[in-house]
């Protein structure tokens, strides 16, 4: 009996043990996985990481390519310009010479601009009313010495020589007043020097009017001429007969060849004498003449003139962009057919706006790197 109580004791602890031990196992499972969920849980919270650039969509800079420029041979010119007008070869600025009439008023206009005048016609006449005074009185006075002159001379031997020669002197004197007074009455009327057209006035009547103060200028329109106002450094360049291009605004272009330059006259153009306004000549400008001027031309009318001072015909040319200089030293970059570039020293000729000639250092079909 007790054999039988042993064994279903041993029996009943080998079930207790399993039972135990299964559920140790399930209780770590359980909380294994409430662990994973948890640790999932907090990953939860995390922020979340950055997506990785996707590198193949991005573009690199690409480095620019320098232009490259052939060495060709082309007709070089160089030309300095100047703006200008329409003159006539025979124009001339009127104006009163006579100092003594300085500060008179201008009594009357007898002309108008576009006036046909011929040689003579009266142009302007001053108020000199008081200087006609004065005459009539002073020849009155003559009359007056010269009865007492006839006097003097009948009485000659009996004077001392002294004393007739003043009188003599004082006699003279007064003929002369009398003959300066008649002169700066007939100056005050102008004239015309020549026939002509009336193109500039700058007067008005009632005006006071200074000696060499310009009244008009009478120029013959059938005789018209290119005129350029050149600086000295450019005058120095020019020389007469170069070849020139005239623009004229309302026409377009023509050629002519330098027919003078201009004389060295005083600033003013006064030619020594007073009064502040500038008189204009042609020969104070560079004159060009062209052989068929346009007839719709009129004197006047704006241009510019371009005088071609230099010009080399199959000139070795590259643009100036491809010049290079450090210093003294002048040269380029030559970009050979391998794609490789060099250096190469140059001597330069003349250069324009857009080119320079190259004397020696390069050949034509080269090319040239620009900058």
């Amino acid at each position: 009996m007790s054999m039988k109580w042993w064994t279903a004791y041993s029996s009943s602890k080998g079930e207790g043990k399993g039972s135990a031990s299964a559920l140790r196992r399930r209780t770590a499972g359980a909380l294994a996985v409430a662990a994973l969920s948890v640790a999932l849980a907090g990953c939860s919270l995390l922020p979340d990481e950055p997506e990785e650039e996707d590198l193949s969509m991005i573009q690199l800079p690409q480095i620019s390519k320098k232009p490259e420029y052939e060495v060709t041979t082309k007709t070089l010119e160089t030309k300095v310009q100047a703006s200008g007008k329409i003159m006539s070869t025979q124009e001339k600025t009127l104006y009163f010479t006579s100092k003594n009439l300085d500060g008179k008023y201008l009594k009357t206009l007898y002309i108008q601009i576009g006036q046909q005048v011929q040689a003579g016609d009266p142009i302007a006449e001053l108020d000199v009313e008081d200087l006609k005074k004065s005459l009539r009185g002073q020849e009155l006075s003559f009359r007056q010495a010269e009865m007492e002159m006839k006097q003097t001379l009948r009485e000659k031997d009996e004077m001392d020589p002294i004393e007739f020669e003043q009188k003599q002197i004082a006699f003279e004197e007064q003929r002369q007043a009398i003959a300066d007074l008649r002169q700066d009455i007939a100056d005050a009327v102008l004239t015309a020097p020549y026939a002509g057209t009336v193109v500039s006035l700058s007067v008005q009547e009632g005006m006071s009017v200074k000696a060499y103060d310009p009244i008009c200028i009478i120029a013959d329109p059938s005789k018209l001429v290119v005129a350029g106002d050149f600086s000295r450094d450019d005058l120095s360049r020019i020389a007469v007969g170069m070849e020139a291009v005239v623009d004229i605004n309302t026409v377009g272009s023509v050629t002519g060849e330098v027919k003078s330059l201009p004389s060295e006259t005083n600033d003013n153009g006064q030619d020594g004498g007073g009064g502040g306004q500038q008189i204009e000549r042609p020969e104070q400008y560079l004159l060009v003449d062209v052989p068929d001027l346009p007839e719709t031309v009129t004197r006047g009318t704006p241009l510019t003139v371009s005088v071609v001072v230099n010009r080399k015909e199959n000139a070795v040319v590259i643009p100036l962009s491809a010049l290079r200089t450090i210093g003294a030293r002048t040269y380029v970059q030559v970009a050979e057919a391998d794609g490789t570039k060099r250096e190469v020293d140059i001597e330069v000729g003349q250069k324009t706006s857009t080119d320079a000639e190259v004397l020696a250092g390069l050949t034509p079909g080269q090319k040239v790197v620009g900058q």
